[in-house]
């Protein structure tokens, strides 16, 4: 079973720990304590929490078949005379998206606006964490 720290869990959900605490000590979020009074969330439960809280779509979005959606604050824009590069920083992601320059001019995309990155991808490739990085624990 993959269990999780508090610091562990915080990471991965890109919030900090005292609100993982506050979902804890809430009931929202199931956690037990280790031999040593340390809090550990089940890998499981820490996944059906994130399904739980996933945002809907924004009220003012149209229908779409991309779940992926990211909301974040524009970091950069960079024009030329054709396409542009917008960088959302979304939580802990960082996000780059390659589109017109008229697209961003009437989005009205500048740095510090809001934007939501949708994203819909025929590929994605998932990586195993290494070592050191939040990876949780497998207990026996």
């Amino acid at each position: 079973m993959t269990v999780f720290r508090i610091s562990e869990a915080a990471e991965l959900l890109g919030v900090s720990t005292d609100t993982v605490r506050r979902w804890v000590d809430a009931g929202r979020l199931p956690a037990s304590r280790d031999e040593h009074g340390h809090r550990l969330i089940d890998g499981a439960d820490l996944a059906g929490f994130v399904r739980a809280q996933a945002a809907e779509p924004d009220s003012g979005a149209e229908a779409t078949s991309a779940r992926n959606r990211l909301r974040g604050i524009v970091t950069a824009v960079v024009r030329d005379t054709v396409m542009a590069q917008v960088d959302i920083q979304a939580g802990p992601f960082r996000v780059v998206s390659l589109m017109s320059r008229e697209a961003v001019d009437e989005l009205g995309l500048e740095v510090g606006s809001v934007a939501v990155a949708v994203i819909k991808s025929t590929t994605v490739v998932v990586e195993r964490a290494a070592p050191g990085g939040a990876r949780g624990r497998t207990s026996t």
